[in-house]
This record gives structure tokens, C-alpha cells and sequence, in this order.
């Protein structure tokens, strides 16, 4: 996470903008938090296919840094990095899907792909093999392996959605500290955290690596590839897979939710 240097008057801006409607310290605010965009946008573009562009990443990050600035409420004390930083991803997200940078048919296999991960696990309750999900797709391991290529930039920033509308608690934050006690602690978000510790256990040990190192630590893909000695196309077969068995341990929380 980047934190942005606050300066000591950042509470003077935040009170005449919020308080007095202060044009001219919403400016001041904005051009402040810019390094949190130039962030997002960096780590975000891991992947991406080299057509989308940086300043169309940017544009859209800053109008997600605005709106939080606009909603934001500092008087309740919560880090504004925090909230900021999920809204810039949101937007820079919302961006690309209604640019439809990526295909129809790629989204499709994503499903398909999650989708096998999610059945067959819970079929036979263990992580399943590249073999396994290659058989049940009906094409070959190297086939597989392509698709998984093919897919990883719809993988990138599936844990740090936030759970909930207006909120910056995201799926990853849920798995961070086992010991904070929060009195607005849902039950569902209890069972949401149960069932991604063991979608993680599932895992394999290179799976568990790079999602600690890329979300935990904040490696790039690149810098887990020197890390772990191996090609940043493997890192990326590795991530994906990876978000993938999450999202289906994800689903089917989401199934039992539905059925209670």
C-alpha cells in the first residue's frame, strides 16, 4: 500500500473542503494523492495487453481518486490511502470493461476454467492436477497452459475488490489479521473468510508463494519470477490458477449464502 507524504496542513485541507466546500483545497487535495493513482496504474498494467494505454489507465484512476475525495468522510477517522486506493482500482477496472479490452471468448474461458476448478475440488476434495481440469475441458496439458496465458490478465486484481459497496474492506484484507475484533462483524463475512483460508490450503506451494509475494508483499510479476527462478510467463500460469481455485471456493460460499 502506498501512503501518501502528508504534509501538515492535510487536515486544514480536508476541513475546508468538506466543511467550507473549499474548491481551491480540493485541488490541493487532488494533486496530493496523485501518487496513489500513478500506483494503481503501475501495478495494475502488469499484463495488460501493450494496446491499453497508461494515460487511459491514469484517466480513469484519477476519476476514482476524485470520487473518494468527494465521499469521503474524514471525520470518522479511517485512512483515506485505504478507501482511495480500492475506488482508483475501480475505476481503472469499470474502465477497461467498458473499453471491452478483452474478448468475449476469453471472459468465457475464464468462466469455464473457474468453473472446473470449482467442481471437480469439490468433487473430490483436494487440489486438482493440471492433468485433472485438462481432462475434464477436453484439451491437452499444453492446450491448458495456454488458456491459462491466455486469461491471467482477467486474474490481476480479483482479491482486492471490496466486499461490500461504500467500503474499502476488500476479500484480501479479510485474511490479513486473525486477531482484530470488529463489533460490526457480520456472519457472513466470517464464513467468506473460512472459505478463502481454505481455498488457500488448496493451493499448491507455488500457487500460496506468488499470492503472498504479488498481494502480501507487493511484488510485481516480473520481480516473483526472478524471486522463485522462474519465466514470468509460469508466474502468470501460477497467479491465475491460483485466482481461480479462490474464486470458486469464493462461489460456492456465495451458493451457500443463497441456500441459508
Amino acid at each position: 500500500m502506498v501512503v501518501a507524504k502528508k504534509p501538515q496542513n492535510t487536515l486544514l485541507l480536508w476541513q475546508a473542503w468538506k466543511d467550507d466546500g473549499d474548491m481551491d483545497a480540493k485541488k490541493q487535495l487532488i494533486e496530493h494523492y496523485l501518487p496513489l493513482v500513478d500506483y494503481a496504474v503501475n501495478r495494475m498494467a502488469i499484463g495488460l495487453p501493450k494496446t491499453v494505454s497508461k494515460d487511459d489507465l491514469g484517466s480513469n484512476g484519477v476519476m476514482g481518486l476524485i470520487d473518494a475525495i468527494e465521499k469521503f468522510d474524514y471525520s470518522r477517522g479511517n485512512q483515506f490511502e485505504t478507501y482511495a486506493s480500492w475506488r482508483i482500482r475501480g475505476a481503472i477496472i469499470d474502465g477497461l470493461r467498458q473499453g471491452d479490452w478483452v474478448p468475449r471468448s476469453v471472459r468465457e474461458k475464464a468462466k469455464k476454467v473457474e468453473e472446473a476448478y470449482q467442481l471437480l475440488e469439490q468433487k473430490y476434495m483436494r487440489s486438482v492436477t493440471d492433468a485433472e481440469i485438462s481432462s475434464y475441458l477436453n484439451v491437452t496439458e499444453k492446450e491448458f497452459a495456454s488458456i491459462l496465458q491466455e486469461i491471467a490478465v482477467t486474474t490481476v486484481c480479483s482479491l482486492e475488490d471490496p466486499i461490500r459497496e461504500e467500503e474499502a474492506e476488500t476479500r484480501l484484507s479479510l485474511l490479513v489479521d486473525e486477531k482484530a475484533k470488529n463489533p460490526d462483524y457480520k456472519v457472513h463475512e466470517f464464513y467468506l473468510k473460512e472459505s478463502l483460508i481454505q481455498g488457500i490450503d488448496k493451493l499448491t506451494e507455488k500457487e500460496r508463494t506468488v499470492i503472498s509475494l504479488f498481494y502480501y508483499e507487493e511484488l510485481s510479476l516480473s520481480e516473483i519470477a526472478e524471486v522463485m527462478s522462474l519465466s514470468p510467463s509460469r508466474i502468470s500460469q501460477l497467479h491465475s490458477k491460483a485466482i481461480l481455485r479462490l474464486r470458486g471456493a469464493l462461489a460456492k460460499h456465495k451458493d451457500q449464502l443463497m441456500q441459508n
